[in-house]
């Protein structure tokens, strides 16, 4: 260790103590406890380039304790990263600045992954080790080791406290991520006090379980033992590594170290002035980084730089050699992705008889990844039942990182977070799978997709009451209610084979939108009418033979087949009806006034939704002259055709309810 590294923490320090405290709100102890181990990585030991944040071969930085935000902000703006100037850091969590509470990716140059929730960043983690392996078995060539690359994540107690980290690094030990390096910021402090409150395991002896080397550093300031245990965990690609680094939370303030209170509240000016005081910092000067740090990170970067310059040199060479990989390379690495399947006859194919959509979705898969090079998924432990599978593409695990089918277990949070983190490391297409009921599961991590607008395609089958006997623990009421509310995420919930194709092209073409595939376990009729028509959201399906119609039936996935029924009874009555398959209310709610008002017409305001879930949502649609057949309980267990009629999702309840509102 030098004066100078000890500088550099040290200006840190002082830098992110002064961020918070100026915008009077965040969280001073994580970045003034791990300041140290922070700059050890970044200036010694991982490979990244500044200049280019985005080269492909960049190790990658997660802090998964996002609260400790203005560390990594800290080091961003000394690192050179995006032009993050003093400015940036002054404005620390104010309106429109770069420096938001929680680093936000996309945001922020340099931000990989969106964090706060605690353990979520540890999961996406995992998800980018995950890719670095699969590309790498997929792209390296003797003497081209084009995928190489590390992936580091720093946490707290926080974030091993949460049931996703367990997950998340009991499948990684199991798959032998030997590229992924845990940091764990080990202070024992929480918001509530000493963790000794709710947290006494070994947590090493939980790791060694997993299948991970760990290591112990105990004295968080010294950089010398930090750089060694980081050497060693790198020079052990059998397995994960978590390093512990004993720290104190709020190291240098005399009065909030080691306290419950340095967490989440500004130091305090006095704090602050004997904390710049203590460190040797001036503590007069606000926002102030020596000019020989910024020599000193300066020369460091520059020197960093030769990484990627040798990549290119050998990447160049690469694609001389051989070009029908860097023709792979540029295909699976390119954003627009399936355009092509628009065209394809035959993953338009229509139906030739009844059948369920998660069937229907499991044979487009086997389509899709033969245009889709970089699509890669799987399942919480229900492949079978999803129909997630892909024939012929080998399984994802410790003796073959080349398979595309990934096998998650039964880890349903972390499957969601590690998803994010295989789509946000660039080059794959990912998609995961589970019963629709344990969206519940998957939504915080499924709310971080949208938050990033990472294109991750959830399949989520067996889709309402149509489960049947398994009961009212797996039938699924409100979940698509709560998936259509979250901002920036498609859902769509297919009648028949067309729709189905329309949702997968819509889901796999996406660009910066998640979507979400509700789909059936039970066989339903191809439906005359349904076609590309279900990209739009919203369609007539069938329309009136007035050019007014008297009623209007609208209704997602198995429910259409109920609404063309009692359309053709009322008609025989004279009641001219049309109806309006509607597969994705979010990619409805994208099309131009004109074409919306044309599908549901102003001048007709009789409406009934039709859906054999919660009708919250519908309202929009319906307004106050129309009504409802839908789930106002939870299911039961029965046959699914007796929970359908005892529930009243039936053509003769459509029909009834049409005829009360038209009096």
């Amino acid at each position: 260790m030098n004066d100078m590294d000890m500088m550099s923490v040290n200006a840190i320090r002082g830098l992110a103590a002064d961020t918070v405290q100026k915008a009077n709100s965040g969280h001073p102890g994580l970045p003034l406890g791990a300041a140290p181990m922070a700059y050890e990585l970044w200036a010694k030991h991982m490979k990244h380039n500044p200049a280019n944040p985005d080269w492909a071969n960049r190790d990658r930085f997660i802090l998964s304790g996002g609260h400790g935000s203005s560390l990594l902000y800290s080091l961003l703006h000394l690192f050179g990263y995006g032009e993050l100037s003093i400015e940036d850091m002054k404005s620390f969590r104010q309106w429109d600045s770069k420096t938001p509470g929680h680093p936000e990716y996309g945001h922020t140059v340099g931000v990989e992954a969106t964090t706060g929730p605690l353990g979520a960043g540890m999961a996406m983690a995992v998800g980018m080790a995950m890719a670095e392996a699969h590309l790498a078995t997929r792209f390296n060539k003797e003497g081209y080791p084009i995928v190489d690359h590390y992936t580091y994540v720093l946490g707290g107690d926080g974030c091993m406290m949460e049931g996703i980290s367990y997950e998340a690094f009991s499948l990684a030990g199991t798959l032998k991520l030997g590229k992924l390096i845990v940091l764990y910021d080990s202070n024992k402090i929480s918001i509530e006090g000493d963790t000794d409150i709710a947290f006494t395991e070994n947590v090493q002896k939980r790791f060694e379980a997993f299948g991970f080397q760990t290591l112990v550093v105990e004295d968080g300031n010294n950089l010398e033992e930090i750089g060694k245990a980081i050497e060693e965990a790198k020079a052990d690609i059998t397995r994960p590594s978590m390093i512990t680094v004993r720290t104190k939370i709020g190291h240098g303030c005399p009065a909030k170290e080691g306290t419950a209170s340095a967490h989440g509240e500004p130091l305090g000016v006095e704090n602050v002035y004997a904390l710049k005081e203590n460190l040797g910092l001036d503590p007069k000067k606000e926002f102030h980084i020596p000019q020989e740090v910024y020599d000193h990170v300066a020369q460091i970067v520059k020197e960093n730089q030769s990484h990627e310059e040798k990549w290119n040199e050998m990447f160049e060479g690469y694609c001389i050699k051989y070009p029908e990989m860097k023709e792979l390379w540029d295909k699976m690495h390119n954003s627009i992705v399936g355009e092509e399947l628009l065209e394809d006859e035959d993953f338009w194919k229509a139906g030739e008889k009844a059948d369920a959509t998660r069937n229907i979705s499991g044979q487009l898969i086997n389509k899709i990844k033969e245009h889709v090079p970089g699509f890669i998924g799987g399942s919480a432990d229900l492949a079978p039942s999803t129909k997630t599978y892909m024939n012929g593409e080998g399984d994802f695990s410790s003796a073959n990182y080349g398979g595309r089918n990934l096998h998650f277990g039964v880890r349903e949070l972390a499957m969601a977070a590690i998803g994010n983190g295989l789509a946000l490391h660039g080059g794959l297409r990912p998609y995961v799978s589970t019963f629709f009921v344990f969206s519940d599961y998957v939504k915080p991590m499924a709310r971080l997709s949208a938050l990033m607008g990472t294109p991750l395609t959830y399949v989520l089958t067996h889709d309402s009451i149509g489960v049947g006997e398994d009961g009212p623990t797996h039938e699924p009421i409100e979940q698509l209610a709560m998936l259509r509310s979250l901002p920036n995420f498609t859902v769509y919930r297919p009648a028949d084979t067309a729709e189905t194709a329309a949702a997968w092209y819509y889901a796999v073409t996406s660009r910066h939108t998640p979507t979400a595939l509700v789909l059936t376990r039970q066989n339903l009729p191809q439906l005359e009418g349904t076609g590309k028509d279900a990209l739009k959201g919203g369609y007539i399906l069938s329309d009136s033979k007035k050019e007014i119609p008297d009623v209007i039936l609208m209704a997602s996935g198995s429910e259409v087949q109920l609404a063309v029924d009692a359309k053709m009874q009322l008609e025989k009555e004279n009641i001219a009806v049309r109806v309006v398959s509607m597969p994705s209310m979010d990619v409805f709610e994208q099309q131009s006034k004109e074409y919306k008002d044309s599908v549901l017409t102003k001048t007709c305001r009789k409406r009934v939704a039709i859906e054999a879930l919660s009708g919250f949502g519908w309202g929009k649609y319906v307004g106050l002259d129309g009504s409802y057949v839908t789930m106002e309980s939870f299911g039961a267990s029965a046959p699914a055709s007796t929970l359908f009629e005892k529930f009243g999702i039936t053509t003769d309840n459509v029909i009834k309810a049409v005829k009360e509102i038209l009096g």
